[in-house]
């Protein structure tokens, strides 16, 4: 249910100013500490941040995915890391609880999860499965009234300080996605254990570690849906969470654009300043419009799914095209920079290093394009 004209537009203006504010002073700090300050994953809560996409009977927010997309638009304007601490909550980590959790595990779990109070994390990726998602090896053996999970995922966002996971596993012979099922596991299961965060190229103070199952005892009332079941619900978690990565694509390249702009209005070379050559307005221009294309893309998207209509294909195109816009974009920021751009402390090289994952993660851009074209062709054009 959409929230009336007046509420959101307060949200909107209650979060632009918090990016603004609060999130973007502390962009170096959150580099340097490689953590988020406590103080303001606390704010976070009390915004209702962690629960932007689960209904308000079950103290979220109850977004539609149009609204969602313009609340990710604003948070991309700082550092993709704050976005990333409530981000599995409102995306992977919860929605194939809303979509096919019963009504006990809804109950159960959604309300700690819209508050905060409980991170999720969503565990498909293992070390020898990335966009094969329909090949894991993770196995769960039912034994009377628990599966038996064994197994091993890797980069799991957020695993570090998760407390239930969203857990992709073989239940069957059957092979490729036919045999894969899912479950909620709680971190306090006997047998779970988290690996050290990895040391990445950029957006520090998002972490991502291995989760291991050794024969863990999950109870049948855990799982999600039917046997069999899990690929179907893991390919429509990601659906929307590729809306809301492309949303945030968006919203870093709006940034960006604004600070190119910023600093090419006042840095001079040959008695000018550089906004009035023409290469820098060349430049400002490709990102203005594949920007601008990128967002109509989106919520145009975010629309039609809202409508009920099947957005498979345009999910996949909106990932895409946004994901890869935003890197031209950082590239080209650092161009304007030229030497500052390379340096650390105008943020931009940091910018340039945080957006390459969005090619990556939630399906890469090689995966979206064969989405893009399996859809295509089945639709006939």
């Amino acid at each position: 249910m959409s929230l009336d004209a007046e509420t959101f537009d307060a949200l909107i203006d209650m979060v632009r100013r918090f990016v603004a504010e609060r999130l973007r002073p502390l962009e170096a700090e959150v580099e340097e500490a490689d953590a988020i300050p406590q103080h303001v994953v606390d704010e976070m809560k009390a915004m209702g941040l962690f629960g932007l996409s689960i209904a308000e009977e079950f103290g979220g927010l109850g977004l539609t995915m149009v609204e969602e997309c313009r609340v990710a638009l604003e948070l991309g304007r700082t550092t993709p890391a704050f976005r990333s601490t409530f981000g599995t909550n409102v995306g992977i980590g919860s929605q194939g609880l809303v979509m096919a959790g019963t009504t006990e595990q809804k109950a159960e779990w959604l309300p700690k999860i819209a508050s905060g109070e409980i991170v999720t994390s969503f565990a498909l990726t293992e070390p020898d499965v990335g966009s094969d998602s329909g090949a894991v090896k993770t196995r769960a053996v039912r034994d009377g009234d628990v599966y038996r999970l064994s197994g091993t995922k890797r980069y799991i966002t957020n695993a570090d300080k998760a407390s239930l996971f969203t857990v992709m596993a073989r239940t069957g012979d059957e092979p490729g996605a036919r045999g894969v099922s899912a479950f909620l596991v709680p971190r306090d299961l006997p047998g779970v254990s988290i690996g050290e965060p990895e040391k990445k190229m950029g957006q520090k103070g998002a972490k991502v570690a291995d989760v291991n199952f050794d024969d863990v005892p999950v109870p049948v009332a855990n799982r999600l849906g039917e046997e069999g079941e899990g690929f179907k619900i893991a390919m429509r978690v990601l659906d929307r969470g590729r809306l809301h990565i492309s949303a945030v694509s968006v919203g870093v390249a709006e940034r960006l654009i604004a600070d190119c702009v910023a600093y090419a209005s006042e840095r001079k070379q040959f008695g000018k300043a550089i906004a009035e050559h023409q290469l820098i307005q060349a430049m400002i221009a490709d990102s203005k419009t594949e920007c601008l294309a990128a967002r109509a893309l989106v919520l145009e998207t975010a629309a039609a799914k809202d409508a009920g209509k099947d957005v498979v294909m345009e999910s996949a195109a909106a990932k895409l095209f946004a994901t890869e816009m935003v890197g031209r974009v950082a590239d080209r920021a650092v161009q304007i920079f030229g030497g500052a751009g390379y340096i650390a402390d105008y943020g931009i090289e940091r910018l340039y290093r945080d957006v390459r994952l969005f090619r990556i993660y939630e399906g890469t851009s090689e995966i979206q394009k064969l989405i893009i074209a399996r859809e295509t062709l089945k639709r006939a054009g």
